[in-house]
């Protein structure tokens, strides 16, 4: 099966590394047109990219702008088809019980309210008129409790639940999820540091992610290959939820 997205324009937040940079690679090799957008961005984003792909300095947490920039994209591509709510933040790790009200509304401010608002933006601007696919990219700890990773785990459980509720609204609009277990980014640098060996060698696979993994499930997902599916969230974990204990 081949899985093209020739002819799609999509938008991805959070593009500038890691996952989101790894989606703007796959889907602009993919045929797609692609808006990079992050907080920090520029067009060295775009080095070794084969394909149209633009970029866009914008914080995702910043739901005024999500408009404009969604109009931006329209204009420079002729259209949206899909968005990719990838960007996210990680202020705090510690106790739920002892997060203070600053880190707690940033959280929840980028990994909540911006999908949110971005996914209105776009609902507004295209896909009520034209059906497209909203891309969430939660978490497996969105399904799990997690010692020091309580609040994000949180916005991500949130994010899992705002899938299933946008697709019963949105269809013929497509909301899919991904879910990725511990993948080799900067984001979980940390994790991967003290931890990343000893949990490779614990999964079926006897390897972290890569961004790429997450990339390819996307791809798919935004394709017309997946036209039946909307409402859930895929884990993608190297089979962490099948290992033996």
């Amino acid at each position: 099966m081949h899985i093209s997205l020739e002819g799609k324009v999509a938008l991805i937040t959070g593009a500038s590394r890691g996952i989101g940079h790894a989606m703007a690679k796959t889907m602009a090799e993919s045929g797609a047109k692609v808006m990079m957008v992050s907080r920090k961005i520029d067009e060295s984003a775009t080095e070794g990219i084969n394909g149209t792909v633009a970029v866009r300095a914008a914080n995702v947490g910043d739901v005024a702008v999500a408009d404009e920039v969604v109009r931006e994209t329209i204009e420079k591509f002729g259209g949206l088809d899909i968005l990719v709510n990838n960007a996210a933040t990680n202020p705090y790790f510690g106790a739920t019980m002892d997060v203070d009200e600053g880190r707690y509304d940033k959280t929840f401010q980028v990994n909540l309210k911006g999908p949110v608002f971005w996914s209105q933006a776009v609902w507004r601007a295209a896909f009520k008129e034209k059906p497209g696919v909203i891309i969430n990219v939660a978490s497996v700890g969105g399904m799990r409790a997690e010692q020091g990773l309580g609040v994000y785990n949180l916005t991500k459980a949130a994010l899992i639940h705002y899938t299933r509720q946008l697709a019963a609204e949105l269809g013929p609009t497509r909301v899919v999820g991904i879910a990725p277990g511990l993948v080799k980014t900067d984001f979980a640098g940390v994790l991967v540091e003290n931890w990343g060996d000893k949990l490779a060698a614990a999964l079926p696979t006897k390897r972290l992610g890569e961004p790429e993994d997450i990339a390819n499930l996307a791809t798919f997902l935004a394709s017309d290959a997946a036209s039946w599916i909307t409402g859930d969230t895929y884990v993608i974990d190297g089979g962490a939820g099948a290992k033996s204990t």
